[in-house]
C-alpha cells in the first residue's frame, strides 16, 4: 500500500527556510522517484523537484532550482526539500508522491497528477 506523510510545513518570512520531510512506508519508499509539488491558491499543482532514487539524479523546477535541493536519507524512508531563501509566492499546500516511470518532461503530470501516488501534504505560508 502505497503511503507517504508530508511534515515540516508552517510560516516564515519571507528570506527564511524551510526543511519539508517525507516519510514513506518501504514499499512505497521502493518507487523509483520521489517529487515534491506545490500547489498554489488558485493555481494548478506545479513540480518542483524531483529525485530518481536509485542513483540520487535529481530534477528541479526552473523557479526553485537556486533555492531548493531535495535529498533522500534510505535508512529513514525519508526524501527531505529544504527550501532556502523563501518567498511569498512559495505559499501553498506542498506535496510529496511517488511514481514508478518518469516521463521525459518529469513535471508534466503534476497538475492531473498521473502516475503519481500522492501525500496529503503540508501547509507552507511565506509572509513578507
Amino acid at each position: 500500500q502505497v503511503q507517504l506523510v508530508e511534515s515540516g510545513g508552517g510560516s516564515v518570512q519571507a528570506g527564511g527556510s524551510l526543511k519539508l520531510s517525507c516519510t514513506a512506508s518501504e514499499y512505497t519508499y521502493n518507487s523509483n522517484f520521489i517529487g515534491w509539488f506545490r500547489q498554489a491558491p488558485g493555481k494548478e499543482r506545479e513540480g518542483l523537484a524531483i529525485i530518481y532514487r536509485g542513483s540520487g539524479t535529481t530534477y528541479y523546477a526552473d523557479s526553485v532550482k537556486d533555492r531548493f535541493i531535495i535529498s533522500q536519507d534510505n535508512a529513514k524512508y525519508t526524501v527531505y526539500l529544504q527550501m532556502d531563501n523563501l518567498k511569498p509566492e512559495d505559499t501553498g499546500v506542498y506535496y510529496c508522491a511517488a511514481t514508478l516511470w518518469l516521463e521525459p518532461e518529469p513535471f508534466s503530470t503534476a497538475a492531473t497528477g498521473k502516475g503519481w501516488s500522492w501525500g496529503q501534504g503540508t501547509q507552507v505560508t511565506v509572509f513578507s
